[in-house]
């Protein structure tokens, strides 16, 4: 069973790292603020392991830098028009922290949430949390689980939530990837491929415009693996959700994405049981604090956060994110990391 240890201390209250690792070479390290993924060792084609996420060196830089690295995100991840939206009728106003809108759950979401470790054993640790009603402006109580789980080279993360009142929900792990390895430089040149056939465009405020738009022709057809940073919709970047094409299997996952360093040939594919995945390439950074000494320049990562479509709550043609009492919100999603031939 691994060690639970010390990550630091926010007032009166311990925030825990778990380290899980697998005979294959596959070791991931986890802290209870946020039930957040803060290392990943995976090997390239030769053995060579390297750490593949963003993260920080000390529990003050994940406190005040923002940017959500390797953090469970809710009650509602993605961006909610206006911070409000009506369910059943009753107006929901939500906590507004980017501009007017609400953003990955609040000023005060999930991601800064200090979660108990519920269990845990060579191959998994499950972190628990409860959201209070009116928590963030959200309604109904939540409680919340995160399993992380591995296997050989492949890694699971589960996510579930039941509530004691209608609400809405839509959690996502937010890791950016860099799969040369974090502080090697930007992941413009590492390839992805997307099996998504649609995109949702956004407006200035990056709020879907409520169309569903063929790929074909545009900046966001990935349906063929090409570096990431061949064909950019703008300066800024990727921030934009895919819609996925491919049914669910019969395991109740859908092959969505794979992700491809050519120079090392650390390969991630990935599986979800979600409709939608935000492909977000990390404009925001500007060279502030990574892990070991390093920076995180600008794209110096990329997320892949699979979910339902952002301001569902007000798109009732979008995927419902909505949880009534005696429904269990299951968010599945599974990476493996068998390396590519170079």
């Amino acid at each position: 069973m691994p060690d639970i240890t010390s990550f630091g201390q926010i007032g009166d209250t311990p925030v825990n790292a778990v380290t899980l690792t697998s005979a294959a070479g596959l070791r991931l390290t986890l802290i209870s603020l946020g039930a957040r993924l803060t290392e990943l060792w995976v090997p390239d084609h030769g053995g060579t392991p390297a750490d593949i996420v963003l993260g920080h060196d000390t529990l003050q830089d994940y406190l005040t830098q923002g940017g959500y690295l390797g953090a469970t995100c809710g009650r509602y991840s993605n961006r909610i028009a206006g911070g409000r939206f009506v369910l059943d009728g009753q107006p929901v106003n939500l906590d507004r922290n980017e501009g007017d809108q609400h953003l990955h759950g609040g000023a005060a979401g999930f991601d800064l949430k200090v979660w108990d470790i519920e269990s845990r054993s060579a191959s998994h640790v499950t972190f628990c949390a409860t959201s209070a009603d009116g928590e963030m402006g959200f309604p109904g109580a939540a409680a919340c689980r995160v399993t992380y789980r591995i296997n050989g080279l492949t890694l699971e993360i589960e996510m579930e939530a039941e509530a004691d009142a209608p609400t809405v929900i839509n959690m996502v792990n937010h890791a950016y990837f860099n799969l040369a390895g974090h502080g090697s430089g930007d992941v413009l040149a590492q390839h992805l491929q997307v099996d998504a056939g649609f995109y949702l465009p956004v407006d200035e405020r990056l709020i879907p415009t409520g169309e569903v738009v063929s790929v074909e022709g545009t900046a966001f057809d990935f349906r063929r693996s090409r570096p990431i940073g061949a064909r950019m919709p703008g300066s800024g970047g990727f921030d934009h959700t895919l819609c996925l094409s491919w049914p669910l299997g019969a395991d109740g996952l859908r092959p969505c994405l794979e992700a491809v360093d050519p120079a090392s040939g650390r390969r991630m594919r990935m599986a979800s049981s979600e409709p939608g995945v935000q492909l977000y390439t990390g404009a925001h950074f500007n060279g502030g604090p990574g892990k070991s000494g390093t920076r995180h320049a600008r794209f110096a990562g990329f997320a892949v956060e699979t979910q339902r479509f952002p301001d569902s709550p007000n798109r009732p043609h979008f995927p419902s994110a909505r949880l009534d009492p005696g429904q269990i919100y299951r968010h599945r999603m599974k990476f493996d990391f068998s390396p590519a031939e170079v």
